[in-house]
């Protein structure tokens, strides 16, 4: 019976491998300029490896620096469920970076 099973788990738990590797990632922060100080808030997509707030960090940080802005906080990671709730916030610096 084991025999029989062993092949159906086996691809069962191979899809949801996959399934979880295309899973979005997404990070809200904050950042500023100097000269004059601007502020912004803003949502960026963030490659699977980067889906914590430690490694978001430097991802955010190089992809917003390239326009002269600085990170200031990352302030949470998440997938696709959170991410129409922050749309409207971010304006413009949705899904920009």
């Amino acid at each position: 019976m084991f025999r029989l099973l062993a092949p159906f788990v086996l691809a069962l738990s191979m899809i949801g491998i996959a399934a979880g590797a295309d899973a979005a990632c997404y990070a809200d922060y904050k950042a500023k300029t100097d000269d004059p100080l601007r502020l912004h808030y803003g949502v960026i997509r963030l490659p699977a490896e980067s889906c914590s707030v430690g490694a978001a960090r430097s991802v955010i940080a190089a992809r917003i620096g390239a326009d002269g802005w600085t990170l200031l906080n990352v302030l949470s990671v998440f997938d696709d469920s959170g991410l129409e709730e922050r749309k409207a916030n971010a304006g413009q610096y949705f899904l920009r970076y």
